[in-house]
């Protein structure tokens, strides 16, 4: 499963990029494949290794916030594996074809 996911700290102020780090550290050091854009970070594994990744990034978030926001978007499908990359590479693909 690859799990798409945005947390934002409220209550602390405009500049969140502190507290976003944390919640991007846990990921990152979850050791599943992930990736982090200016909108989201993605994540891939099994169901409970995912789900426990997202609660332990918004409790880094809530331990310096007092109120956090999250949004989060699951693509659920089993057998496949680096999803995170093929499906990239097929949208590449199909821009790469000429009409």
């Amino acid at each position: 499963m690859i799990v798409a996911f945005s947390i934002t700290p409220l209550g602390v102020g405009e500049s969140v990029g502190e507290y976003v780090a944390e919640a991007v550290r846990v990921v990152r050091e979850s050791g599943l494949p992930n990736r982090t854009d200016a909108m989201f970070t993605s994540v891939e594994g099994e169901w409970d290794e995912v789900m426990d990744v997202v609660k332990r990034a918004v409790d880094a978030v809530a331990a310096r916030s007092p109120r956090v926001s999250l949004v989060l978007k699951a693509d659920i499908r089993e057998g496949i594996v680096d999803g995170l990359t093929t499906k990239v590479e097929a949208v590449e693909r199909h821009l790469g074809e000429t009409s």
